[in-house]
């Protein structure tokens, strides 16, 4: 099976990404690109472009729907990871056909 998030990218274009402050580059051990994250508090940061009206995070590159890919794959945030974990064998989560619909897409099998 081809994972159809390289195809779709919803999930990159719908909703906010919140994560710990030290998986960024600039923090022993992190690896996110600290120029693409803002601080929220303290101890939070998100990656920038998720929080408008109408997100997009930054490392999105391409057309939702059609052909997507992560510009940060290997150093992206822990929520990218576990949000699609499932989606190579095929498992999407609900979240997954919310951020479709919200592009007009199909859902997928849940």
């Amino acid at each position: 099976m081809s994972n159809e998030c390289m195809r779709c990218g919803a999930c990159c274009a719908a909703f906010k990404v919140t994560f710990h402050r030290s998986e960024r580059d600039d923090e022993p051990g992190g690896k996110v690109p600290s120029g693409l994250a803002d601080d929220e508090t303290d101890t939070l940061c998100r990656m920038r472009g998720t929080d408008y009206a109408r997100p997009r995070c930054v490392a999105l590159i391409g057309k939702v729907g059609e052909s997507v890919r992560c510009g940060i794959y290997e150093e992206r945030p822990s929520p990218c990871r576990e949000f699609a974990a499932m989606s190579a064998v095929g498992v999407f989560i609900p979240a997954c056909n919310r951020a479709r619909a919200g592009h007009g897409l199909p859902p997928l099998p849940v």
